[in-house]
C-alpha cells in the first residue's frame, strides 16, 4: 500500500467548496453540488463525505453514475489517490462485476444497480451518503433512483444524505426536487474550477449533409468528420478526442484515418475493459480517441488537447401509434457540447473543432430531453408498482412521466402478469423487476425457459437484450449459432449475459398471466432492439456479497442438467423444443453442424423472439413482404433467407417516418401453431363488416391481431354493422355518394347561408362532419334501410335535408322568404340566386338591362347580394354590391365599351330612371 497522494488531493479545485457542501448537508441533508470538469467532484468529494481524507467522521458512501465505464474508472482513480488498490476502502459494483470488500467504505455503482438495491432493501442500510453523479443527464434510472431516495428520506431515514453533482445541470430544478417541498428547496453549492482556454473553431461541412433520420446518419458527415480530425492533427499538439453518436459510426470513422501518425482507439460502453483502460491510460503516443458519450462527463482522457464534435447523440423515441420506434440521432444539446468541449481543457489550453456553424450553434436546446419524456417506460412502471406507487403520482421526479406512455406501459405489464390490472405488482412482477431485463424479455425468459430449457431461452433473450452486430445478419437462429462460435467482443459480451440470464431463469418469478384473458399490448416502443443505449446500463441485481437472491423454492438444477420445463400457469403450453433434434443431451445447443440444428435453433429462436414481442408474429403476403399482428407492414432485404418464411417472429424493425412498411432487421422463422400459442390474447373471432374499396364488406373472420386466419362472406350480416360501415364510407368517400339533384345542392347553399347569417335554429350543412355527426336526424329511416353503396345513391339528399329545417320552431315556413330560390328584378324576371360561396354573398347573375331605374341593391335575410351585370349576350361585365354607386360612375365606363358591340339594345344615359328591360331596341318600339 502507497501512502496518499496528498499533493494530487490538494490540487483538486473542487476542495474549496468542501465546507459549504459538508455544512449544506449537516443542516439540510441534501444539497445540488454544481463543479466543473476536472474540479474532482467525482473522485474527492466521495473521499471527504466517506471520511476517508480530511479528518471527517466515518461514513459509508455509495457514488452512483450513469455507466459503468463511469463507474469503474471512478472507483480506480480515488483507489489510486488512497494509494490502495480497488476493492479496499473504495470499490464498485456493475452488472456482472463487483469489486469490493467488508473494508469498502465508498462504492460506486450504476444507477441500475443501485435501483435494484432499493427494490431489495428500501432503508438502503449501512449507507450514509448517495452522491447521483452527472445528474445532468437526465437517464430514467437516475430521475427513478432519485424519486425512490427522496421518498426513503420522507418516511423511513431522514438521517439519509443525497447530493446531486453535475458540471452542467439545471441547479434550480434539482435544488427544487431535492428540496422536496421546502422553502426555496435544496442549497445549491458551486465550485470553480481551473479551467484552462479552450478555442473554438467552427468547421460546418463545405456542402450541404442530410440531417441524420432514425439511426442514420449521412456517410458525408462521417467523412467531413474524419477530416476534421486530420485538419486537427495537422493543426494542433496533443491527443485529439472525437464525440460520434454511435458504435457504428466510431467504426466508419476509423476505417477513414487508415494511415494518420496516431494510435486510434475507439471507446464506447460495450468495449472491452482492457480498451477502455486503455483509452483512460497516459501514453507515450499521439492518440486519436473516438467515442460516444461514455467520454463527456465523469472521465478524464489523459494527453487530450484537442475535441472534435461530430454535433451528434442519440436519444431514444418512441411511436406509440405505430408500436415501431429506435434510438434517434438527433443534435447533441448545447449543454452536451460544453461538457465535450470541456475535455480539451482539463490539462492545458486546448481547442475544440465544431463541425457544425457557428449560426446553427444558438438553435441548438439547451439541455437533452429527460428521457422520462421520450422513452418507453414499461421498466419504470414496473419499478414504480413494485416500490408501492403504480401511477408514480407520489414520486418526487423532476418530470412527470407522460399519461399516455404509462398507460401503454400499463398495458404491457398486465399482459405479461407483472402487475394487476389495477396497477399493483405481482409476485411475479416483483421477479421480472430483479432479471435486470425489459418486462417484454423477462416474459420471454421465464416462459420461454419453460419450453426449451433455461440455457437456450437465456442464450436468446441475451441476443434480443443487446442487437447483435448487423454482419451477424438478419436471422435470429443464424445470429445465435454465430455467437456460440464468435470469439469476438459482442459473443464475450453475450456468453457473459447469457450464463447470468440462465441463472436467473432457474428461479421462479411467479406464474405467467392467463394469455387469453390479458389486455392486447403495443409492440415494444423506443428501439426495435432492445438493447439500452450504448454504454448505458441495464438494471439488474448487483452479484457478489451484498446482493440478496430472490427467493428461491428449490435447489437450481446441478450444472449441465436443464429445470424440467413448467407450464404457464394459466396460459397456453408453449411447444416443448427441447427435444427438436437441435440441442445437446442437457438441453444445451448442438454445434450448428448438428443433423437437424437449423430447424431446431430455427423453432427455439421464433418461440422466444414471439413471446417477448407477440404483436410483431407476422404471416406473409407475398415474397419478403410480412404482416405483422400489430398491422405494420414489414420487409425483408434481398438475399434474406428467412424471404420464404411462411411466419416470422420480428425481433427487430425499424420505419422512416415516412415510410409506410417497417425494414425486418432480426427475426426467426415461426410457425403458425407457435404463433397463436405465444399470441394467444391477440386471437380473436366475429363478424367484421366494413366500407372496404368504395363498397359494404362483411366477413367472418378469425384474426391473430391484425392478421386474417381465417376468412368467409357473411352473408346476413347485423344491420348495426352494415349502417356503421355505410357511415365509414360516407366519412371517407364523402356525401357525394348520395344522390344530389341540382334542387337538393341549391336547398343546400340557402340552408348554409341562413346557418352563416342569421344562426340559431338554421342547422350547419356546410361541413360534411356536421352533417354526418346527425345523420339519425336526416338520413333515416333511409339509412338504416340500406345494405350497400347502391343504396346510398337512392337516397335523396334534397328530401333528407328537409328534414334538418328548424319545423319545431315555424322558421322553416320562412324559409322562401330569408333565402328565396328567386327574386324579381324591375324587368319583371325571376331570377335564380347564388348561394354556393362558401363565406361571400348570394350573388344575382343578370342581365345589366333588366336592373335599370333600380335604385338599391336587392338583399337577403339583411345582406346585400352581390349583383353580377351580365352583357345583351350574357357575358360578365361589371360586379357590383352597391348599385347606387354603379349608375353614378362604373356604367358610364362599361356603357362606352358595350353600346358599340350592342348597338341593338338599349344604353341610355341615366339608367337609374330608365325602363327596364329583357329586349332590344325594335321589340320596345312595337
Amino acid at each position: 500500500m502507497t501512502a496518499i497522494r496528498q499533493a494530487e488531493l490538494d490540487a483538486l479545485p473542487v476542495r474549496e467548496a468542501l465546507p459549504e457542501l459538508v455544512s449544506a448537508l449537516d443542516g439540510h441533508g441534501a444539497a445540488v453540488l454544481c463543479a466543473p470538469p476536472g474540479t474532482g467532484k467525482t473522485t474527492l468529494v466521495p473521499l471527504v463525505l466517506a471520511g476517508l481524507v480530511g479528518g471527517g467522521p466515518r461514513r459509508r458512501v455509495v457514488v452512483a453514475e450513469p455507466r459503468r465505464i463511469a463507474a469503474r474508472a471512478a472507483a480506480r482513480r480515488m483507489a489510486w489517490l488512497l494509494g490502495e488498490q480497488v476493492g479496499g476502502s473504495v470499490g464498485f459494483t456493475v452488472r456482472g462485476e463487483r469489486v469490493a470488500g467488508p473494508g469498502t467504505v465508498v462504492e460506486v455503482v450504476t444507477t441500475g444497480v443501485l435501483l435494484q438495491r432499493l427494490q431489495r432493501d428500501q432503508e438502503l442500510s449501512g449507507v450514509d451518503v448517495v452522491i447521483l453523479d452527472e445528474c445532468h443527464e437526465r437517464h430514467l434510472d437516475a430521475d427513478t433512483v432519485a424519486a425512490f431516495l427522496l421518498d426513503v428520506r420522507e418516511t423511513l431515514r431522514p438521517e439519509l444524505r443525497l447530493v446531486a453533482a453535475s458540471a452542467t445541470t439545471d441547479a434550480a430544478g434539482w435544488a427544487r426536487v431535492l428540496g422536496h417541498g421546502r422553502p426555496g428547496g435544496a442549497p445549491v453549492v458551486t465550485a470553480a474550477g481551473v479551467s484552462y482556454p479552450v478555442e473554438t473553431v467552427w468547421a460546418p461541412p463545405a456542402r450541404p449533409v442530410r440531417p441524420p433520420h432514425g439511426m442514420r446518419v449521412d456517410p458525408a458527415q462521417l467523412t467531413h468528420v474524419a477530416s476534421v480530425v486530420r485538419r486537427a492533427l495537422a493543426e494542433r499538439s496533443g491527443d485529439v478526442l472525437c464525440f460520434l453518436p454511435g458504435v457504428g459510426e466510431l467504426a466508419r470513422v476509423a476505417g477513414q484515418l487508415g494511415g494518420v501518425d496516431a494510435e486510434v482507439l475507439q471507446i464506447h460502453g460495450r468495449a472491452p475493459a482492457a480498451v477502455q483502460d486503455a483509452a483512460l491510460a497516459p501514453s507515450a503516443h499521439r492518440r486519436v480517441i473516438l467515442a460516444t458519450a461514455v467520454a463527456e462527463s465523469s472521465l478524464t482522457v489523459p494527453g487530450v488537447r484537442v475535441v472534435v464534435d461530430s454535433g451528434l447523440a442519440r436519444e431514444p423515441r418512441v411511436d406509440h401509434a405505430r408500436g415501431l420506434g429506435a434510438l434517434a440521432t438527433v443534435r447533441a444539446s448545447r449543454a452536451a457540447g460544453r461538457q465535450r468541449a470541456g475535455r480539451a481543457g482539463r490539462e492545458a489550453p486546448g481547442a475544440v473543432y465544431r463541425c457544425w456553424s457557428q449560426a446553427e450553434d444558438g438553435r441548438l436546446p439547451a439541455f437533452p430531453s429527460p428521457e422520462i419524456r421520450i422513452a418507453d417506460l414499461a421498466q419504470f412502471a414496473l419499478q414504480a408498482a413494485c416500490w408501492g406507487d403504480p401511477d408514480a403520482a407520489g414520486l418526487a421526479l423532476p418530470d412527470p412521466p407522460p399519461a399516455g406512455a404509462m398507460a401503454a406501459a400499463r398495458e404491457v405489464l398486465v399482459a405479461v402478469g407483472a402487475v394487476t390490472p389495477d396497477g399493483r405488482a405481482t409476485p411475479r412482477g416483483v421477479g421480472m423487476s430483479r432479471l435486470g431485463l425489459h418486462p417484454r424479455l423477462a416474459r420471454a425468459l421465464l416462459d420461454g425457459a419453460a419450453a426449451v430449457g433455461p440455457r437456450r431461452a437465456a442464450e436468446l433473450v441475451a441476443l434480443l437484450s443487446e442487437e447483435p452486430p448487423r454482419e451477424y445478419g438478419d436471422d435470429l437462429a443464424a445470429a445465435w449459432r454465430r455467437a456460440r462460435a464468435g470469439g469476438d467482443a459482442y459473443a464475450t459480451r453475450w456468453r457473459a449475459e447469457a450464463t447470468r440470464l440462465r441463472r436467473s431463469a432457474a428461479t421462479p418469478a411467479g406464474p405467467s398471466p392467463t394469455l387469453s384473458e390479458a389486455e392486447s399490448t403495443p409492440p415494444l416502443p423506443g428501439r426495435e432492439a432492445t438493447a439500452p443505449p450504448p454504454g448505458r446500463e441495464a438494471t439488474a441485481p448487483p452479484p457478489g456479497p451484498g446482493a440478496t437472491p430472490p427467493p428461491r423454492p428449490g435447489a437450481a438444477p446441478p450444472p449441465g442438467r436443464e429445470a424440467a420445463p413448467r407450464r404457464p400457469v394459466g396460459g397456453p403450453a408453449a411447444p416443448d423444443l427441447r427435444a427438436s433434434g437441435a440441442g445437446g443431451a442437457d438441453g444445451s445447443a448442438a454445434p450448428a453442424t448438428a443433423a437437424g440444428a437449423g430447424s431446431g435453433d430455427d423453432a427455439a429462436a421464433g418461440l422466444v423472439a414471439a413471446l417477448a414481442f407477440p404483436e410483431r408474429v407476422a404471416k406473409a403476403k407475398g415474397e419478403g413482404a410480412f404482416l405483422m399482428a400489430s398491422g405494420t407492414a414489414a420487409e425483408l432485404g434481398d438475399g434474406s433467407r428467412l424471404r420464404s418464411a411462411p411466419w416470422l417472429a420480428v425481433a427487430v424493425a425499424d420505419r422512416g417516418p415516412h415510410s409506410a412498411s417497417a425494414r425486418l432487421r432480426l427475426g426467426a422463422v415461426l410457425d403458425e401453431d407457435t404463433a397463436r400459442a405465444a399470441a394467444a390474447h391477440l386471437l380473436a373471432s366475429g363478424d367484421e363488416v366494413r366500407w372496404e374499396d368504395g363498397d359494404v364488406a362483411a366477413r367472418a373472420t378469425h384474426r391473430l391481431g391484425a392478421i386474417a386466419l381465417a376468412v368467409r362472406p357473411l352473408k346476413n350480416p347485423d344491420p348495426a354493422l352494415v349502417r356503421a360501415a355505410l357511415l365509414e364510407g360516407l366519412r371517407s368517400d364523402g356525401l357525394g355518394l348520395l344522390r344530389w339533384t341540382p334542387d337538393a345542392r341549391a336547398l343546400r347553399a340557402r340552408l348554409g347561408f341562413l346557418h352563416r347569417t342569421l344562426g340559431g335554429a338554421w342547422p350547419d350543412v356546410a361541413d360534411d362532419g356536421a352533417l354526418l355527426a346527425r345523420a339519425d336526424d336526416w338520413l333515416e329511416p333511409e339509412l338504416s334501410r340500406a345494405r350497400r353503396r347502391a343504396d346510398l345513391a337512392r337516397i335523396d339528399a334534397g328530401q333528407a335535408l328537409n328534414r334538418l329545417l328548424p319545423w319545431a320552431t315555424g322558421e322553416a315556413a320562412r324559409l322562401d322568404e330569408l333565402a328565396p330560390e328567386r327574386i324579381e328584378v324591375p324587368s319583371g324576371s325571376r331570377i335564380r340566386l347564388d348561394y354556393s360561396a362558401e363565406h361571400g354573398q348570394p350573388v344575382l347573375a343578370v342581365k345589366l338591362q333588366e336592373l335599370f331605374g333600380l335604385a338599391e341593391t336587392p338583399r337577403v335575410a339583411g345582406v346585400p347580394v352581390l349583383v353580377h351585370l351580365l352583357s345583351p349576350a350574357g357575358r360578365p361585365a361589371a360586379v357590383t354590391a352597391d348599385l347606387a354607386s354603379f349608375w353614378q360612375g362604373g356604367y358610364l365606363a362599361v356603357r362606352a365599351e358595350l353600346r358599340g358591340r350592342y348597338p341593338k339594345h338599349p344604353w341610355p344615359q341615366d339608367p337609374a330612371t330608365a325602363e327596364p328591360t329583357r329586349h332590344t331596341n325594335a321589340r320596345l318600339r312595337r
